[in-house]
């Protein structure tokens, strides 16, 4: 009988994961027991995916505030230190500025506008048009910020963030001063010393401040590239990617994870003779429409992934086939003919008219997100994602 069904998504519910934790054992049974209890089978080319939070739990990748502090004031001096381009967020940042808030006399924050990198708004743009500023070329103060747009809140959690990472730096025992600009080198007016915040623009960021005269210019993903007094830290992304784990305590993004994804292909291919491709996923790369939030504030979607999993989609757009190649059919006849083009197509259809329309994202990207979406950030309680069908096409 013809299969009917196209690409599942499934949510693999599993024990909450602890430090030194077979994290490969405990996936491989808990998708094996899922499969059981539901009455599927795997397939070859399935998808398992474990979301990096349990990954880095297992690996019991830690860092306190106190470490951050001790490597921010060895890397940037202690003194007073430009913290430019932070993201907006009490998960993601907010424990990592308590750390550099105390590794420092004075901070000078430097925050973008209208929004952080990441969509996260300050003010609309609306509200600059209304009072003539250029997001592009003006540098704020905070006194004039706040007397052109006032206090403005998160529109999820109602939080100022101005206010509220103010307050934190000087909880911590440090002097802050708070502008807004959008040009990095905007920062070296108030000190040469300068921490670059920002995740996916941090290259660009590092290399216009060192070419403008900073002295000192540091990333994220420079601090707790290494251990700090026996800290975890990773020496690819440092601090980016990090969450909150207690108040005084970050869960950094795991590292050396290729073997991880490498074990369970292979012991899922021992025990049910399948050979199913394997990633690591951390946020997925979508924007909100209405809270303007893009999701992807880890560096990257995937970490870590099965060789199988590189690449971009190679695919036909069915629609294109049915009104322009195939027009003049229908019903049996336009089956067959769309089925017959799917199994001659090219290896390689970039630039394809009859591709066109298809997302032009990596496969990495494009599980991830959908990873990110099955499993939730809440309390559903499935850190591992199974998909099936996802490199099935009409043929199949």
């Amino acid at each position: 009988m013809e299969r009917k069904v196209g690409t599942v998504s499934r949510g693999v519910r599993a024990p909450i994961i602890r430090e030194g934790d077979d994290l490969a054992g405990i996936v491989v049974n808990a998708v094996l027991e899922a499969a059981k209890s539901e009455g599927y089978e795997l397939r070859d080319r399935d998808v398992i995916a474990v979301t990096e939070s349990v990954v880095a739990r297992a690996q019991g990748n830690y860092a306190s505030v106190d470490a951050i502090a001790k490597d921010v004031k060895a890397k940037l001096g202690g003194e007073t230190i430009g913290v430019i381009f932070p993201i907006l967020s009490r998960n993601r940042f907010a424990i990592c500025l308590r750390g550099i808030a105390r590794g420092a006399k004075k901070i000078v924050l430097m925050l973008s506008y209208p929004s952080d990198e990441v969509g996260n708004e300050l003010v609309s743009l609306d509200k600059l048009d209304e009072a003539g500023i250029n997001p592009y070329s003006d540098v704020l103060t905070l006194e004039r910020y706040r007397a052109l747009f006032g206090e403005n809140l998160h529109p999820f959690t109602q939080v100022d963030y101005v206010q509220y990472y103010s307050d934190l730096i000087r909880e911590e025992g440090a002097q802050v001063e708070v502008i807004f600009a959008n040009d990095p080198r905007a920062i070296l007016n108030y000190t040469k010393n300068v921490l670059s915040c920002d995740i996916h623009t941090r290259a660009r960021t590092k290399r216009l401040l060192k070419a403008a005269g900073a002295e000192k210019v540091c990333g994220m993903d420079e601090l707790l590239n290494a251990s700090v007094d026996g800290s975890g830290y990773n020496e690819k992304y440092g601090l980016l990617g990090s969450n909150k784990s207690t108040e005084d305590k970050v869960k950094l993004f795991p590292r050396d994870c290729f073997g991880l994804v490498q074990d369970i292909q292979a012991q899922l291919l021992e025990k049910t003779g399948k050979r199913v491709e394997v990633m690591v996923y951390g946020d997925g790369a979508f924007k909100d429409p209405v809270g303007k939030i893009w999701e992807l504030a880890d560096p990257v979607v995937s970490p870590a992934y099965t060789p199988g999993l590189e690449g971009t989609p190679n695919e036909l757009k069915l629609k294109y086939l049915a009104d322009n190649d195939f027009a003049d059919l229908s019903g049996e006849a336009l089956k067959t003919a769309i089925e017959g083009a799917i199994r001659e197509k090219d290896g390689n259809l970039m630039g394809s008219m009859a591709s066109q329309g298809t997302t032009p994202r990596r496969l990495t990207d494009l599980i991830g997100s959908l990873c990110d979406l099955t499993s939730g950030s809440g309390d559903k309680g499935t850190p591992i994602i199974h998909i099936q069908g996802y490199f099935d096409n009409y043929t199949n």
